[in-house]
Formats: structure tokens, C-alpha cells, sequence
């Protein structure tokens, strides 16, 4: 007891009949454990941390009567292992972390009288494993016969049970069974689903298991522009299924996704696309998945014609624009494979924020069409992963219904594989911020793309005062370092567009009616 024993000492004598090892430091049973101990009768090894137990651990023990492995770790049992151990008589399990058990489970186990699978994680079961089990086949054949049959316990309480169809065979074998398979607890209660959760299996009824159905009240819907629209499909099926939803062979993110179950056997997943575009026109398809297999349903949606507008090249307009709407966007962080924006609304925008929802837009910085992802109300980040590499982006946060503005879009570029992406990391993350600065003031005041790589410093010396101030020991030094010198919280450590000239811009090249923004420090941008 409590001993830090790490394995099952080599040295028990042959005769030895009881060993109980318990509150130790074992943790698996390996090949042969016990084979110089023929006469071993009663095994306890409870309350260890045996996670593995090899297929031929029992070698050998053609006498035990009791095997006790309560409060370990195990995660399975190699059940043909009993077939070493004809005799057994009472197995303990309960307290690990079992959680299937297979139909030929208790096949080599005849003359089992004591079974405890109590407190493990068991959520499935068939009833074949009981039909199998010889004790159940003894007494079906001797029914109605004088013939004497000893009683078996079975404990099979404190388990997640999931109360679906799946379990609906093992419910009616809890319901029947009588001497002489006795339960220990009698009153096995369902864990899930929630509608079922606490109730006790002789209060259900399940039904058989059924291939998902899916269906749609319309499947060609026509909406003007601008308009919000909901697609809704309704699945049938049991267990309940996974629902997702395509659109051009794109997995749809969940953002705007809802499913939720209306009765027993159906679920309701709807689709909500706020301020449909043009673009959004095509199929949508909500697709349903259970173990059974799969069905889809097509929904078609139309999209009136667009507002007429002037648009900026490569966007086509969604709806009038609100006069003050404006959103900041930044990148928040970077990793190898991704970026993590960040922006807030100002002015107009920013009388509702609870109530205001925002379109992104993500794609090749070339690319005619982007990926619109709709974001709802009070969500002010987005990561954007499984970037391609060496490859220039263009990603665009809008207000609503709004086309995306220049000021309101970041171009960033990838490196060109995992390597030279961790040497260059802090190069783009540098100019990815200095360029997401420049969306908060009028736009064509700065040059912001991806090709302001180092050349930018070496083209415009004159607009990194603290270069200047270093000397030429500083300019002589490395891209890296040139880069840790560059203010990023400052406009003066921005690139001028080539011709331009140190220090502030002139007042007199501002745009009329505009206001320049308030100084951001280095602090704004983390």
C-alpha cells in the first residue's frame, strides 16, 4: 500500500494465492506480468495509474477468481486477454475512463458473476454485448426450467449516457432484464441530449436511427439589393446531425449560421446574408450528416441590380453610402500563416456599434471577386488564416451595405515559405502597421503596397529622423536593426510617395474639408 513501486516486483513467490498492490505508481500491465505466480486467485490493483493493459497480461492465471482494477486510468481493456483466466468470478473496473465497450466483450467470460463498469465514460452501447455474454444465454436457454442459475451483478451507473437512437436496443435491455442479471443501481439516467438530460431510461422511448432528410420552404428566392435575407433549410434525422452550409464548393464560416433542433427529430439551420450584393447571388447548399450518411438541399437566391454609383475599380457597389461612415481597420497580429484584423467605426457609424454589422472582404490583392464574410454587431476582430505564400492580399472591412472604401482596406504580402517568413516577420509586420496607419488619413496622402519592402527606407533617407541621428554606423547595420530603429508610432517614420520631402506634409496638399487624424503613439498599435 502506497509503496512506489513502478512496475510489479519480478520476485512474488510461485505459491502466493492474493496480491494487492493499491496506491502505488504502476502504470501499465505488460506481456506476462504474473506468469510465475500459476496460483494466483485474488488480483487487486486498485487505485493506480495503470493507463495500458497489454493483450497478454494475464498469461497464466488459469485460477484467478478476482481481478480489481478500480480508480485507474484506463482508457480501454483488451477483452480477449480473459481468455487466460477461465475462472474469473468477479471483475471491477468502475472509476476509469472506459468508453466503448465492444459486442464481443464479455464472449470470454463465462463464469462471470460480478461485473462493475460504473463511474468510466461509456456513452454507447449496443445490447448484442449482453446477448453474448454466457451468463445471458444460460438463462434464456434454461427459462421456464427448474435448472438452478446463479445470479450475476451488473453495475452500470454513473455513466454519460447519450439517450438517442443509438442506445435504444441497450434501454430495452436495461428495461427486461431480470434474474439472473441483477443491477446493482436500476436507475440508469441519460446525460444528453439536453431535452433528455437527468431522465431515467424507463422514462424514455427512443426511436429507430434514420438518414437525414432535408428539405426547404422555397428554393429560388429573389431579393433587391441591399435587403437582409435568411436561408432556411429543416433536417430530419436521428441521431441528430451535423448541418453545415456551402456556397461555390466554400465551406461557409459560422458567423451568420444558426441550427437549432424544433422537435425530437428535426432541426431548423438558417443562413442570414445582411445586405445582400450582387455577388452573393448563386446556390447555397445546407447539407446534413449523421453516421447513417448525408443529404443536401440547394437553395437559389437572386439579387436585384445595384445601386447606380460610381464604384472604386475592382468593387462593385452594395447601396448608398452613409455620409460619415468610416471604419479604422489594423492588424492586430501576425502569424506564419495568418493575419488577426482589428477596426472600429467612427463618426456616423458609431452612434449603434451594438447594432451595426460589417462585410469583410478577402482575397488575392488581384482578384476581380473577394470572399465576403459578414460579420455581426459587437465583433471588432477577424483572423484570416491558410494564407498562400509569397503572395500579396488585400483585405477590406465595410459598414453594412457599404462598398469598401481605399482607406478602409490593408495589402499585405506572405513570405515565400515557413523559413524566410520567420526572418522576415518582423519586416512585414513593420510595414503592415505603418500602412494600416495610413488608412486613417485622406487616402492618396501616402503610397501604401506591398512592394514598400526595405527599398522604401533606402529611397526616402529623408523620413527617418532617428536614421539621421544615428550615423552612419546605424545605416551601415543590418535590415532587422533598421527596422527596430523605425518609429512605427509615428507619421514621421512613414515613406513619403517618391519626391517627396522630409518632415511634415504642407498643409496647402491636404484634401479640403478633411481633418487630420489624431496622433496615434506606438502603444494604439499592439
Amino acid at each position: 500500500m502506497s509503496a512506489l513501486l513502478r512496475q510489479i516486483p519480478a520476485n512474488i513467490p510461485q505459491d502466493m494465492r492474493k496480491i494487492r498492490i493499491e496506491n502505488s505508481h504502476l502504470t501499465e500491465l505488460p506481456r506476462g506480468s504474473f506468469e510465475n505466480v500459476s496460483a494466483l486467485e485474488y488480483l487487486w490493483l486498485n487505485f493506480n495509474n495503470i493507463t495500458v493493459m497489454h493483450i497478454k497480461s494475464l498469461e497464466y492465471l488459469l485460477a484467478l477468481k478476482e481481478l480489481r482494477l478500480q480508480g485507474n486510468k484506463l482508457s480501454s481493456v483488451p477483452w480477449t486477454a480473459f481468455q487466460d483466466t477461465p475462472a474469473l468470478k468477479i471483475l471491477d473496473l468502475k472509476h476509469n475512463r472506459l468508453d466503448v465497450l465492444p459486442e464481443h466483450a464479455l464472449r470470454y467470460l463465462p463464469n462471470l458473476t460480478y461485473l462493475d463498469l460504473s463511474s468510466n465514460q461509456l456513452t454507447v452501447i449496443s445490447r448484442d454485448v449482453f446477448y453474448s455474454w454466457p451468463v445471458y444465454q444460460r438463462s434464456q436457454r434454461a427459462e421456464g426450467q427448474i435448472e438452478a442459475i446463479s445470479n450475476a451483478v451488473l453495475a452500470l451507473h454513473d455513466n454519460p449516457w447519450i439517450c438517442d437512437c443509438r442506445l435504444r436496443g441497450f434501454v430495452q435491455f436495461i428495461k427486461s432484464v431480470g434474474p439472473p442479471i441483477i443491477l446493482m443501481n436500476s436507475y440508469l439516467t441519460c446525460s444528453s441530449p439536453k431535452f433528455r438530460a437527468g431522465k431515467f431510461f424507463h422514462e424514455v422511448e427512443l426511436n429507430s436511427c434514420m438518414k437525414p432528410l432535408t428539405s426547404a420552404l422555397d428554393t429560388n428566392l429573389t431579393v433587391p439589393v441591399g435587403l437582409n435575407v435568411t436561408l432556411t433549410c429543416f433536417v430530419q434525422a436521428s441521431p441528430s446531425p451535423a448541418v453545415w452550409w456551402t456556397y461555390a464548393l466554400k465551406l461557409l464560416r459560422p458567423f451568420n449560421v444558426s441550427t437549432e433542433p424544433i422537435s425530437e427529430e428535426t432541426v431548423r439551420s438558417e443562413l442570414l446574408i445582411p445586405a445582400a450584393r450582387p455577388v452573393d447571388a448563386g446556390n447555397y447548399t445546407c447539407t446534413a450528416a449523421n453516421f447513417l450518411g448525408n443529404t443536401s438541399v440547394a437553395i437559389t437566391l437572386w439579387v436585384g441590380a445595384p445601386w447606380a454609383s460610381t464604384p472604386d475599380p475592382g468593387w462593385a457597389p452594395i447601396g448608398p453610402a452613409e455620409p460619415g461612415a468610416h471604419v479604422e481597420v489594423r492588424i492586430a497580429k501576425q502569424t506564419v500563416y495568418g493575419i488577426t484584423l482589428e477596426w472600429f467605426a467612427a463618426a456616423a457609424a458609431a452612434a449603434e456599434p451594438g447594432e451595426t454589422w460589417y462585410t469583410l472582404l478577402v482575397g488575392r490583392y488581384d482578384a476581380a471577386q473577394k470572399d465576403a464574410i459578414y460579420i455581426g454587431p459587437g465583433v471588432n476582430t477577424y483572423s484570416v488564416t491558410d494564407l498562400l505564400p509569397a503572395t500579396k492580399y488585400e483585405v477590406c472591412v465595410a459598414v453594412r451595405n457599404q462598398a469598401p472604401r481605399k482607406g478602409q482596406c490593408v495589402v499585405f504580402v506572405t513570405g515565400s515559405d515557413v523559413s524566410q517568413m520567420e526572418q522576415r516577420e518582423k519586416l512585414i509586420h513593420i510595414i503592415v502597421i505603418v500602412c494600416a496607419m495610413v488608412l486613417a488619413v485622406p487616402a492618396g496622402m501616402y503610397a501604401c503596397t506591398a512592394e514598400a519592402r526595405p527599398g522604401c527606407l533606402s529611397r526616402c533617407p529623408g523620413a527617418c529622423p532617428r536614421r539621421r541621428r544615428g550615423g552612419q554606423a546605424q545605416a551601415a547595420g543590418s535590415k532587422e536593426s533598421t527596422l527596430d530603429s523605425l518609429p512605427a508610432g509615428s507619421e514621421d517614420g512613414l515613406c513619403r510617395p517618391e519626391g517627396g520631402r522630409g518632415g511634415r506634409r504642407p498643409p496647402a496638399h491636404e484634401e479640403p474639408g478633411k481633418t487630420r487624424p489624431p496622433h496615434r503613439n506606438s502603444a494604439d498599435l499592439y
